[in-house]
């Protein structure tokens, strides 16, 4: 069953979902990869339509497979679908434009973290409500953190304490974001990146285990693993 959009709701989710995915080997658009037998986009797309305060769902898809993705997606949820660009932050440009009028807080969030509960977009969108420009969903890094040199001799011990594994989605106060884009001058993989460039202000919400992003076989095996136990 499609599932319905909130009418009221004043939250735009951008899906940037036209890269390559290389690293998980030859195949198809990483959004486009199979995990369970439906493709990481439609995984990705069902969790986000679950937030309460989705008013808007739209999707760069790769430019070729625009019609396609349309029909995978009819069955899903609402979504509009446009061409994505060479570069994520042109993707994430055209997804942006293609914003009705009315959600002024706009979420940028990646196809391959495509388990992250409905929640989490709830908690980030709930921060920029409450005044926030920029706000991204973070975990604590556990491991060990070492610097190395040129010749992978150690330098020293980072303190992981002030450290966080960013994910997404991230969430903005619309007209930051458009601002954010119109300034941009290197390309960047992180939207907050675009923010932070300019001198705003990114705040952190707690993040979750299951918005893994799925990059590498290994990933897919696990996040497989995870939709046998209900994920």
């Amino acid at each position: 069953m499609t599932a319905q959009l909130n009418p009221r709701g004043d939250v735009a989710v951008l899906v940037p979902a036209a890269g390559a995915g290389v690293r998980l080997g030859p195949g198809a658009p990483k959004a486009l990869r199979l995990l369970a037998g439906e493709p990481l986009l439609v995984h990705a797309v069902r969790r986000i339509a679950a937030a309460p305060s989705v008013h808007t769902i739209v999707v760069a898809a790769p430019a070729t497979e625009v019609e396609a993705v349309r029909a995978m997606l009819a069955p899903v949820a609402p979504v509009t679908v446009v061409p994505g660009g060479a570069e994520r932050q042109e993707s994430v440009a055209a997804a942006l434009a293609a914003v009705p009028a009315g959600p002024e807080i706009v979420l940028v969030h990646d196809a391959a973290r495509a388990l992250t509960p409905p929640h989490l977009v709830e908690s980030v969108a709930a921060a920029v409500r409450d005044g926030h420009d920029a706000v991204i969903p973070v975990l604590p890094v556990v491991d060990t953190i070492k610097e190395v040199d040129a010749t992978e001799r150690v330098l020293g011990t980072v303190d992981r304490s002030a450290l966080r594994a960013v994910q997404t989605p991230q969430g903005f106060r619309r007209s930051a974001l458009i601002a954010a884009h119109r300034s941009a001058g290197d390309a960047l993989t992180d939207d907050a990146g675009l923010i932070e460039k300019q001198g705003g202000a990114v705040m952190c919400v707690p993040g979750s285990e299951l918005a893994l992003k799925i990059t590498r076989p290994f990933d897919m095996a696990l996040a497989e693993r995870l939709l046998t136990t209900g994920a």
